[in-house]
């Protein structure tokens, strides 16, 4: 019972990161750009490419095609939360991610956003 008590301590202690990532087709390069207020969703993100239940069905059928090892994921900057005062981090993660889509512009042949 201890062990388990120890656990849920451990869990709630978590640091839970918010961020922007990418997922980059080493084939031919284009690139997607998301975020997460939790970046263990990304878990949930690989599950649903290998499920074929992605929405972005380019990037669904560049992942079927390629193969899970065409792609790289990686996070490109997390969210640094203020300290002191007011902080809307689900607004300033969306700025972060905007950042990220004006500057690697993801679209077309670059890309898969829309």
């Amino acid at each position: 019972m201890d062990h388990k008590k120890e656990l849920k301590e451990m869990y709630k202690e978590m640091k839970i990161e918010a961020g922007v990532f990418t997922m980059t087709n080493k084939q031919n390069s284009k690139v997607f750009v998301g975020s997460f207020n939790n970046l263990k969703r990304l878990n949930g993100f690989q599950f649903m490419l290998k499920t074929n239940t992605h929405t972005n069905k380019e990037l669904q059928t560049d992942y079927n095609s390629f193969g899970k090892d065409a792609f790289e994921i990686e996070v490109v900057e997390y969210l640094k939360k203020k300290e002191e005062g007011y902080f809307d981090a689900k607004k300033e993660l969306e700025k972060l991610e905007q950042k990220w889509v004006d500057t690697l512009q993801p679209f077309g042949e670059r890309g898969y956003n829309s």
